[in-house]
């Protein structure tokens, strides 16, 4: 009678298990994943449609373990710190109105409300702001890069890839945190990535980068490039949206569950905790 060769099959048996055990435990250790949102807005329209204790229930429910959130005006974003300074870190949009988006380049009004507020209270961000091309040249953009610098804290930017550089020609040591990634292509972001040390990128309000429930591959390039420079954002640009926060982290961890386990958990949560964290120790000089 003819035998196989011994061993092999059961080698190969446990290889298989093993490699199946593997994909399991990386796929549940992604479902828990918890999520550090990158983008939040808590706006005057959400103050009255969302309670502030409905808001925070939403991101528990989601899982969010910290959440950055900027808003127009202040007031709905110091309203969720006051509720839960464990949980939410403020930013200081340069908006005293959501009109204030299309006008704030070229209003000097902006320039004094952003200095009166950083005098008064403390933020990781100034932004997020929208600012493209040129306009970042402008007085009213270059006194936010210089205000950054001053208190040492990051520019969100709701930026074209020209705005950005046109930042960082500003202030080569600027941190910036770039909104959606730019909506650019991921070779573009990679381009930026590699040019700028300092650069991170949100990937809120966009969904190429996880379609059909895995990064493409030139996202998932991206991200095995730069695994320390993206993270997840859920955009509640409007009050309904943060009905969404659930939803949108659960479907973060799906796509971020086809990555390396360490990937993955640096995108969900240890990406954006790491740029805090030294955020807040340059601001309070530590």
């Amino acid at each position: 009678m003819r035998k196989e060769p011994t061993g092999i099959g059961s080698r190969f048996a446990a290889r298989f298990a093993l490699a199946m055990g593997l994909a399991l435990l990386g796929s549940a250790r992604a479902a828990d994943l918890p999520i550090f949102d990158a983008h939040l807005h808590y706006s005057h329209d959400a103050l009255e449609i969302v309670p502030t204790q409905d808001a925070l229930a939403l991101l528990r429910k989601a899982g969010v373990r910290r959440g950055m959130v900027s808003s127009s005006n202040d007031e709905g974003t110091q309203r969720l710190y006051a509720a839960a300074p464990e949980l939410i870190l403020p930013e200081l949009r340069p908006y005293r109105t959501r009109s204030d988006l299309s006008t704030w380049v070229r209003d000097e009004g902006v320039a004094a409300y952003v200095e009166e507020r950083l005098k008064k209270y403390k933020y990781v961000a100034i932004g997020e702001f929208h600012l493209y091309g040129a306009d970042a040249d402008l007085p009213v953009p270059r006194r936010m890069v210089q205000l950054a610098k001053q208190y040492r804290i990051l520019l969100h930017a709701h930026s074209d890839a020209d705005a950005v550089e046109r930042l960082f020609r500003q202030d080569p040591e600027a941190r910036i945190l770039w909104a959606h990634a730019g909506f650019e292509q991921p070779e573009r972001v990679r381009e930026l990535l590699r040019k700028h040390k300092n650069l991170w990128c949100d990937l809120a309000f966009r969904t190429d980068h996880g379609a059909g429930g895995k990064p493409p591959p030139e996202w998932r390039e991206a991200f095995l490039e730069f695994p320390d420079r993206f993270m997840v954002g859920t955009d509640t640009y409007v009050a309904e949206r943060w009905h969404y926060v659930p939803e949108h982290a659960a479907w973060s961890r799906a796509w971020l569950a086809t990555l390396p386990p360490d990937v993955a958990e640096r995108i969900a949560y240890r990406n954006g905790e790491a740029m805090i964290a030294a955020t807040i120790a340059r601001r309070d000089g530590q």
